[in-house]
C-alpha cells in the first residue's frame, strides 16, 4: 500500500535546510558544527520513522508531478518513494552520518584544517543527495540526484586544494559525472523506450518482451553506469586516487553514500527494473557476477602490495562492493539476501577501518603500515576496534561480515554456482592476508625487529622484486594517472629506501609546516582560505610518540588517553555496531528490511 507523504521529502531536505545553516553560522564554528550533528539526527529520525510502516509492507511517496515527452505519450515523473530497500540505504546513510559528524568535528580541528565551512556544508549536501538516490522512485530520478551526489562530494575529494588533490577531483568527475551519469542516462532513455516507463517495479514485464538485444544493451548502460560508483573493475581507479580526501569523506562517503550508491543502483536495476526472472532470462546474471568475482580477487591481489593504510582499505573496498553485486547477479533468494546484508555490513566494518586510520594519522602521523609495528601499545582501543572490523571483513563469525558472507556462500551453492562460492573463499584467504599483517604487528611486534612489510614487494608481486625495486629510481606519480602499477610501485621504492610518512609525511594531509606556511600566504593575500572563526588548535607533533624509524611507542593504557574521544567515541560506537549486526541481524532492524524486500521480487 502507497501512502502519500512528506517525510521522503523532509528526509532530502533535512540536510539542504542545514547547508544554509552551516554556511550562516561560519563565524560561530561551534554552532555551525553542532548544526551537522543537528541535522544528522533528525534526518535519522524522519527516516526510523518510516521503517514500523515499511515492515507491514506500506511505502510513502512524495511527487512534484509529471510531463509527457511527447504529447499524449507516456510521462515522467519526479517522485521520491520510500519503500523497504530504499529506507535499508537511507536508515544506514543517516545513521551513520550521526557518528561521522562528531568524528569530522575532532578530526578537522585536530589538524586545524583549512575551509571548515565548506566542508560540512559540502557533507550536508551529500547526504542530501544520497538520501534522494534511496528514496528515489524511478530512473530519472535517481539519475537526477545520482549526478548531484558527484557534484557534492567533489569539494569534499579536492579539499586539500593541492595538485594531487585537484587532479583526483578531476579524475572522480569524469569517472563519476561525466562517465556513470551518462551511461545511467543512456540507458534510462533506452529503457523508457523500451518501456514506457522508468517507474520500478513496471518496467519489468515490457522488458521480458522487447527485444532481447535492446534490453541486454540498456541493462549493460545501467549496469556499467552504477558501476563505476560501485567500483567494479576496471572501471575502479578513482577510488584509490580519491583517499587524498579528508578521512571523514573516505569514511562515510567512499564507504557508505558514494559507492553504496552505485550498489544501490545495481540493486534496484537487479531487483525492480528487470527482476532477477527477466535477468536470468537473457543471461546477464552470470556475466555480471563474472565482473564482480574477477574484482573482488584481483583488488584483493593489489591491497596485498599496498603499504600506505587507506590505499590498502581503499583497494579492500573495491573488493568488498563487489561481494555485493555478486549476491544480487547469483540471482537465487539467499545469495540476494547476503548481498543486501553486506551493505549495511561493510558500511559499520569499513567505516571503523578508516575512522582507526584517521585517527592514527591525527595523533601520530602515521599512514604507512610498516611503521605502526607495537602501535597497539599508545593507541591500544583504536587498535582493538581495527582488529575487530578486520575480522568481520574477513569473515569471522560474531562480527557483520560473517553472516552476510555465510549467506553468500550459501546462495551461490544453493544456485550452482560452485566457482563463486570458491571465488568467495579465496578472497576470505586474501581478507586475512592482507589485515592479518597490520593487526599482528600492531600488538606483537616492536619498531625494528618486523618483518618488511607489504607482503609482495614486487612490480610483479612477490619478493623476488624487491631488490630490484631498491635499486631502481622511483616512478613519479600525481596521483592523477591511471596507471596503478606505476603508483604502486613508486609506493613500494619509497618502503624499500627507508623513507617513511613519519619524515616525508605523504599523508592525506599537509604537514605542520606547510599549513601554517598556507596560512601565512592566504592571510597575506586577502584574508580567506581559512575559517576565520575557526579555533586553532597547536597540533603539538612533539608530544606525540612516534614509531617506524624513530622508537618505540608510549603505552597510554586502556583508559582512553590516545585521543580526543570526538574521534575514539564514534570510532568504539561504530565497531560495537557492527558486533550487534553480526550477532542479531535481525533484531538490528536490517534484516527485516531485506526480508520485506525478497517478499516483493520475482525470482
Amino acid at each position: 500500500m502507497v501512502e502519500m507523504s512528506l517525510r521522503p521529502l523532509a528526509a532530502v531536505l533535512v540536510s539542504a535546510v542545514a547547508i544554509v545553516l552551516i554556511v550562516a553560522s561560519y563565524r560561530r564554528p561551534n554552532l555551525r558544527d553542532s548544526w551537522s550533528v543537528a541535522a544528522a539526527l533528525a534526518k535519522f529520525g524522519i527516516v526510523a520513522s518510516m521503517v514500523p510502516g515499511v515492515l507491514a509492507g506500506e511505502s510513502y511517496r512524495w511527487s512534484m508531478g509529471s510531463y509527457a515527452p511527447v504529447a499524449d505519450g507516456p510521462a515522467i515523473e519526479f517522485a521520491l518513494e520510500a519503500d523497504a530497500l530504499g529506507v535499508i540505504f537511507a536508515l544506514l546513510a543517516s545513521l551513520l552520518w550521526i557518528f561521522t559528524s562528531f568524528y569530522a568535528v575532532g578530526y578537522m580541528r585536530g589538524l586545524d584544517e583549512h575551509a571548515q565551512t565548506r566542508f560540512f556544508a559540502a557533507f550536508a549536501a551529500s547526504l542530501a543527495a544520497a538520501v534522494g538516490i534511496a528514496f528515489a522512485a524511478n530512473l530519472v530520478t535517481i539519475f537526477v540526484f545520482y549526478e548531484l551526489l558527484s557534484v557534492a562530494t567533489y569539494p569534499l575529494v579536492a579539499h586539500d586544494e593541492d595538485g594531487e588533490a585537484r587532479a583526483a577531483g578531476r579524475k572522480y568527475l569524469t569517472y563519476t559525472f561525466f562517465g556513470g551519469g551518462v551511461l545511467v542516462l543512456a540507458g534510462t532513455a533506452l529503457v523508457f523506450v523500451l518501456a514506457g516507463t522508468t517507474e520500478f517495479g513496471a518496467t519489468a514485464q515490457a522488458l521480458a518482451t522487447a527485444d532481447p538485444v535492446l534490453a541486454k544493451a540498456a541493462f549493460a548502460l545501467l549496469a556499467a553506469g552504477f558501476g563505476v560508483k560501485a567500483g567494479l573493475m576496471p572501471l575502479h581507479s578513482w577510488l584509490p586516487d580519491a583517499m587524498v580526501a579528508p578521512t571523514p569523506v573516505s569514511g562515510l562517503l567512499h564507504a557508505v553514500a558514494v559507492v553504496k550508491s552505485g550498489v544501490f543502483g545495481i540493486a534496484r536495476l537487479v531487483l525492480e527494473v528487470y527482476s532477477p526472472a527477466v535477468v536470468s532470462d537473457l543471461g546477464m546474471g552470470v556475466l555480471l557476477a563474472s565482473v564482480a568475482a574477477f574484482t573482488i580477487l584481483v583488488s584483493s591481489l593489489i591491497a596485498l602490495r599496498q603499504d600506505h593504510l587507506k590505499r590498502r582499505l581503499a583497494y579492500s573496498t573495491v573488493s568488498q562492493l563487489s561481494y555485493i553485486v555478486l549476491g544480487l547477479a547469483l540471482l537465487g533468494p539467499t545469495a540476494i539476501k547476503g548481498g543486501l546484508l553486506h551493505i549495511p555490513a561493510h558500511a559499520f566494518m569499513k567505516l571503523t577501518l578508516f575512522f582507526c586510520a584517521g585517527f592514527i594519522h591525527v595523533e601520530t602521523h602515521t599512514d604507512y603500515i610498516s611503521e605502526m609495528d607495537g602501535i597497539g601499545k599508545r593507541m591500544p582501543l583504536t587498535m582493538s576496534a581495527f582488529a575487530v572490523a578486520a575480522a568481520g571483513m574477513a569473515g569471522i563469525p560474531l562480527v557483520a561480515g560473517f553472516v552476510s558472507k555465510w549467506f553468500l556462500l550459501i546462495g551461490a551453492v544453493e544456485v550452482e554456482q560452485a566457482v563463486f562460492a570458491v571465488a568467495l573463499l579465496l578472497s576470505g584467504v586474501l581478507n586475512i592476508a592482507y589485515f592479518w599483517p597490520i593487526v599482528y604487528g600492531a600488538f606483537f611486534e616492536s619498531p625494528g625487529e618486523a618483518d618488511s612489510k607489504p607482503l609482495l614487494e614486487g612490480p610483479l608481486g612477490g619478493r623476488f622484486g624487491a631488490a630490484a625495486d631498491a635499486d631502481a629510481a622511483p616512478v613519479a606519480t600525481d596521483g592523477s594517472g591511471d596507471d596503478a602499477d606505476a603508483a604502486d610501485a613508486s609506493e613500494d621504492a619509497t618502503a624499500s629506501s627507508g623513507t617513511y610518512a613519519v619524515d616525508r609525511n605523504p599523508s592525506d594531509h599537509r604537514s605542520e609546516e606547510e599549513r601554517e606556511q598556507r596560512s601565512d600566504a592566504d592571510d597575506a593575500a586577502d584574508g580567506s582560505g581559512r575559517d576565520d572563526d575557526v579555533d586553532h588548535h597547536d597540533v603539538a607533533h612533539d608530544d606525540h610518540a612516534h614509531g617506524g624509524t624513530t622508537g618505540d611507542w608510549e603505552a597510554v593504557g586502556w583508559t582512553g588517553g590516545e585521543g580526543s574521544w570526538l574521534m575514539l567515541g564514534p570510532i568504539l560506537a561504530v565497531a560495537a555496531g557492527a558486533i550487534v549486526l553480526g550477532v542479531v541481524p535481525y533484531q538490528a532492524v536490517f534484516l527485516q528490511l531485506i526480508e520485506q524486500v525478497l517478499t516483493e521480487v520475482t525470482f
